[in-house]
């Protein structure tokens, strides 16, 4: 990706894998960062990595729709409310 682009650049995945496990997986890199038998295990592992690389963490339920997400840097400063 070039440099300075906005949008999906920084973002770490916690997705189901067909062995009934989870995938935690940060985009850029070829292969999984982890893999858990538990997800929750993956989102702790997922969101750890997502604050340090201030990316957006998404969170895909069993079924591979987006269940959560969560951003941990380049959020808007100016939101109301």
């Amino acid at each position: 990706m070039a440099k300075g682009k906005k949008g999906s650049s920084n973002m770490v995945f916690v997705s189901p894998t067909p062995q009934k496990q989870w995938r935690v997986k940060s985009t850029g890199s070829a292969r999984a960062d982890s893999v858990h038998d538990k997800k929750s295990d993956a989102v702790d592992r997922a969101r750890d990595l997502s604050r340090n690389k201030k990316a957006e963490l998404v969170v895909q339920n069993r079924n591979g729709q987006i269940g959560q997400k969560d951003s941990h840097g380049n959020d808007p400063k100016n939101i109301k409310g």
